[in-house]
């Protein structure tokens, strides 16, 4: 795009809006009808651009922010502004991409994990547990695998669902990367029984965590 200013952006926008897109969206919290893979060459074209991508998301449009998470560069964010950005996200999608494509490559995502997790807003709360499930699978010294387990037994069942989401996450990710847990996670999942009846498509792993786990321990041991 020869101009990249916020009004040619939003314009771009608008005209790969597509309402039935929209109603499949807001079935699921999501206030946008922008095909996501659209989306992605839009971001591709117009390639980073971090003062592009604070406009677009200041204003507080969904597809806007989307793409501003994609066009970002994650370490320019002070802690405070990642931190503000979560509370005002919104959407799940909005809030999702912010989490896996921004706050998980930034410098400050262990500080944020920590606060995050002792957040009482369940959401906040739930972008805590989503970077704590990515320290589990990619940097678990220094985590008390047994301490999370405790939290997730006494408080996944009655969690509000995002947070149950984000804590059955963290469940399994800890049952499929450390064996030694494996037993205690699975007898977790069984007893509490969290998205057993989750409808999942053909093909897909079910996330009712025993079924997680075991899918991906086996397909781990037939490589």
């Amino acid at each position: 795009m020869a101009e990249t200013t916020v009004a040619a952006v939003l314009a771009e926008l608008a005209a790969l809006e597509d309402p039935k897109m929209r109603a499949v969206n807001e079935k699921h919290g999501d206030d946008h009808g922008v095909n996501l893979t659209k989306l992605r060459a839009l971001a591709k074209q117009l390639k980073t651009q971090q003062d592009l991508a604070r406009e677009l998301w200041a204003t507080g449009d969904s597809a806007a922010r989307l793409l501003a998470t994609l066009i970002c560069r994650p370490k320019a964010f002070e802690r405070d502004e990642l931190d503000s950005m979560l509370r005002e996200a919104r959407t799940p999608k909005v809030h999702d991409w912010l989490v896996n494509y921004v706050v998980k490559k930034s410098p400050h995502a262990e500080e944020l994990r920590l606060a995050w997790s002792a957040d009482p807003d369940p959401v906040v709360a739930s972008a805590g547990w989503a970077l704590t499930t990515d320290r589990v699978a990619k940097k678990p010294d220094g985590l008390d695998l047994p301490g999370l387990l405790d939290v997730i037994e006494a408080e996944m069942k009655d969690a509000p669902d995002r947070l149950q989401w984000e804590m059955n996450s963290c469940l399994a990710q800890i049952g499929i990367d450390h064996a030694e847990h494996r037993a205690r996670a699975l007898d977790i999942g069984e007893r509490l029984e969290v998205l057993k009846d989750y409808p999942t498509p053909p093909n897909c792993t079910s996330p009712y965590a025993p079924i997680w786990i075991n899918e991906m321990v086996r397909r781990k041991a037939a490589k």
